[in-house]
């Protein structure tokens, strides 16, 4: 969960991972990614063991390959790229998956995905400003994982009796505790972008 991204320095220039493909990170990011389409056709296709099943392989790849890169200074600028990507993918494919079948409704998606369009309007301003993408902030991988831990217990909600009624009350807290931090995060980063452009202005 954005976990490769060092947070030395809030403007980015600080301790920059070097440029590097071939890492073990990073080819853990990649296989993560492949598997995007395999968790939406069986997301879609109402195959909810198999599709857990997939999310929590890559919830436990995103672990590990942050813990590969920390430990073996394996950071890398593809890797800061691929492993929110990653992040992203899966979040978006669940949420429109459970909103089509009706586990969740279409506001919370429109909120999870404004959010994430909000930073990716900030990138063509931070590279005017000669930056790369600000690091991770612990409340964004904290709502990351929280939303990550969300949607297998939505998917289970579908379950009769005692199992989906647990699993329908603490998948809604964890979601909406982790949009909560989300939307905190991004305050966090446009607050980031203003303080460097007002740097760099003066």
């Amino acid at each position: 969960m954005g976990t490769e991204t060092s947070q030395a320095d809030p403007t980015g220039r600080a301790g920059e991972p070097v440029e590097r493909v071939w890492t073990v990170p990073n080819v853990i990011s990649g296989l993560r990614l492949l598997l995007v389409p395999v968790f939406g056709a069986l997301v879609f296709t109402h195959q909810d063991l198999a599709a857990l099943v997939v999310l929590v392989v890559a919830g436990v790849s995103d672990w590990v390959d942050g813990v590969i890169a920390r430990t073996f200074d394996q950071t890398s600028r593809l890797g800061q790229l691929l492993d929110p990507a990653a992040d992203r993918l899966y979040i978006f494919v669940t949420l429109v998956g459970l909103a089509w079948r009706e586990f969740l409704p279409w506001w919370l998606v429109l909120v999870i995905v404004a959010r994430d369009l909000l930073l990716a309007s900030l990138f063509p301003l931070l590279r005017r400003h000669g930056y790369g993408p600000l690091p991770v902030h612990l409340a964004g991988k904290a709502g990351t994982f929280a939303l990550m831990y969300a949607f297998p217990l939505l998917l289970l909600a579908g379950m009769p009796g005692t199992v989906g009624t647990l699993a329908w009350t603490f998948g809604w807290a964890c979601a909406l505790w982790g949009v909560g931090l989300y939307w905190f995060a991004a305050f966090v980063y446009v607050e980031q972008v203003a303080r460097i452009v007002r740097a760099d202005r003066a």
